[in-house]
């Protein structure tokens, strides 16, 4: 089985080499080519020491870099699917006589690339049956109505709620039954 290295052996190490060459004062008692030693490995660990501490400051400012580019452009999936619903929606309004056939088909359409753009960036909509049990975390009671169903359950839906990414976007808004 192979031992890892202790990072304290490391910084023990240093420090008894530093503490070696601290301690002599007198260079006549040392041999030259000890002291050169010393001097060589305590410019090697200075020179290693500042190269690590330039590699932490870099793997930094790429990540802040990699944060800020992340904020800048965590729409532009969105904002992609979306382009293609504006064209519709431009087209249907450059049509000179349109039928209510072709308005209702045109509609239809963008509704469509609409439904398509929020499945591709998870936005589901919440969208509660009647007699439904109430969950605060995902529907809003707006009032409480007299009805022939349990308590706290969904009479009806006034307004659809969304989720993206299965975080709450915007609750729905519902009116529940009363306790009889």
């Amino acid at each position: 089985m192979q031992e890892q290295e202790n990072p304290m052996d490391k910084t023990n190490s240093v420090e008894a080499i530093v503490g070696e060459a601290e301690q002599v004062t007198d260079t006549s008692d040392v041999p030259v080519d000890a002291l050169a030693q010393l001097e060589a490995k305590v410019l090697e660990l200075q020179d290693a020491f500042m190269r690590a501490k330039a590699d932490g400051e870099n793997i930094r400012r790429r990540a802040q870099e990699d944060i800020s580019k992340a904020h800048k452009f965590a729409i532009e999936s969105f904002a992609e699917a979306m382009v293609p619903v504006k064209d519709s929606l431009e087209m249907a309004l450059k049509i000179e006589t349109p039928s209510l056939e072709s308005i209702k088909e045109g509609v239809e359409m963008t509704l469509k690339q609409l439904n398509s753009a929020f499945e591709k960036n998870r936005l589901v909509e919440i969208n509660p049956s009647q007699g439904e049990k109430l969950d605060p975390m995902k529907h809003q009671a707006i009032s409480m109505v007299p009805a022939e169903q349990d308590a706290n359950t969904i009479v009806t839906v006034l307004q659809k709620g969304y989720t993206i990414a299965d975080r709450l976007l915007r609750p729905a808004l519902v009116t529940v039954a009363q306790a009889k």
